[in-house]
Formats: C-alpha cells, structure tokens, sequence
C-alpha cells in the first residue's frame, strides 16, 4: 500500500470518527448553554444548568430506580448467561441451534417489541405497577451480551485444567467453582459490565413498562424534553456520556482488553 492511499485511509477513519462523536460533541458543549433553551453554538456558557439536572426530583427518583434495574437486571443476566453458556458449550442435543438463537433474539428484534410483549404479559397478571416488568425487560435484552462474553471466554478455556482437576478425585461441582468458574471470571465480570451499561441506557423497550413509580432516567429525560426545551436534559447526556466513559476506562485497566475473552495465549 502507498503512502498516498494510507494517507486518504487514515483521513476517512479520521472523518467517520468525527462523524459519529459529533452529536455528542454538540450535547456536551450545548449542556453548557446559559440560556433557558437549547442553542448550538451557545451565545453563552454557564454550569448551571447541571446543578438544575442533579437537583431535579424526577430526574434523581428516574436515577434511582435505574440502579435499582441495573443491578437486578445484570446480575440475573450474569447468572442466567453464564449457566447457559456451560449448558450450551458442554451439551449437544435437539434443537440446540434453535434454542441459542432464540436466547440471543434480542440482538435483531426491535427493543420496542420485547417491551410491548411483557407489557401485555403483565397487564393480564396486574403487576404492571411493579419493578418486575421493568427487570425482565432489561434481562432479556442485556442477556446476549453476556452470553457472548461468557461464551467466547468458555470456548478458550484449557479443558485440560477441568480434566486434571477431575482426575485428582474432584467432582463435578468442585471443578466447577474451583476451576470452571474463576478462569471465566473475567468474562463474567465483562458481561456484567456490559450488561449494566446497557441496562441503565435503556430508553425504546423501558418505555413500555415503566409506570410512574417505576420510571427510570432515560424514559425521565424523555418527558422532560416533552415539557421543557431547557439544557437540563443536556447535562444529564453529558454526565451520562462521562460515567460510561469512566466505567469502560476502569474496566480496561482492571481487566485488560483481552482479559474480558479470556483469550487463548497458548499458541
């Protein structure tokens, strides 16, 4: 490859890269704004309006029952992907490939069409004043990317360590909390991460279940905008844009990149 084509291959990545931060570039600089309405480039710059967005009882009461979801919604879908990761790796039966296709449907299927079914799920039962739409929903839309993460670290695991355990007089049980379970730990802890991020950005099936007790800080936002055309809404982004930052940062530096596969170094 000449230089001149490696310079117009970089420019593009360069371009595409600009492309797709631009919009968050413009909510970080707008949240900004002094005005009481939204303006891009503001005319002039005040913090205020984060102080306006944190003291906001929608938006704190939204924020609470996010980490409330998140951490439900998460740690079932940890463990529930991770069983189903060992079942499915270790398994071989009838409608297999069906059955994992079916688990990991969520990633083609519209968000909005999972949440309009459990919300008709629910309505017959009465319960959806309660968290437990709002969690099954986030469950079964976080829970292929577990699965993946799991998954993918499962199938670099050195059966050889399980086989040796085993050889040493371990059960199975054993084996699988002494050997299995902390070599997939890194993908497991990935998962999770993913997971939580996912679940606490949750907006297109969320707003089908929430109900006004239940509402979380993405469906909060969106009423807000409804209503209001204040930067509030834009603070909000921001701080949101700058947690999920922080969070994938620790995790790359606790885990590694590679750690959260659990990648195969023996060749």
């Amino acid at each position: 490859m000449n230089l001149p084509l490696i310079g117009l291959v970089r420019l593009f990545t360069v371009l595409v890269a600009l492309f797709v931060v631009a919009p968050a570039i413009v909510i970080v600089v707008s949240a900004f704004n002094e005005p009481a309405f939204m303006s891009f480039p503001p005319k002039a710059y005040s913090p205020k309006w984060f102080y306006v967005a944190l003291a906001n009882p929608d938006f704190q009461r939204g924020f609470a029952n996010s980490v409330w979801v998140m951490l439900w919604a998460s740690t079932l879908a940890v463990i529930v992907g991770t069983a189903f990761s060992i079942a499915m790796r270790r398994s071989e039966f009838v409608g297999k490939n069906l059955l994992e296709s079916f688990i990991l449907s969520p990633l083609v299927v519209p968000h909005f069409t999972i949440g309009l079914g459990i919300l008709m799920l629910f309505v017959n039962v009465h319960m959806v004043q309660d968290f437990a739409p709002v969690v099954l929903c986030h469950t079964i839309l976080v829970l292929p990317f577990v699965i993946r993460s799991v998954y993918i670290s499962l199938h670099n695991l050195d059966l050889r360590l399980e086989l040796a355990a085993s050889s040493l007089g371990a059960k199975p049980r054993r084996v699988l909390t002494s050997i299995t379970l902390p070599l997939l730990l890194p993908g497991i802890v990935g998962g999770w991460i993913f997971a939580a991020i996912l679940s606490f950005n949750e907006f297109t099936g969320t707003v089908f279940v929430v109900s006004q007790s239940t509402r979380t800080l993405p469906v909060a936002m969106y009423n807000h905008v409804r209503e209001s055309t204040d930067p509030a809404v834009a603070a909000v982004a921001t701080l949101y844009i700058a947690v999920t930052m922080i969070v994938i940062l620790l995790a790359f530096a606790f885990l590694g990149p590679g750690t959260g596969l659990n990648r195969d170094k023996r060749s």
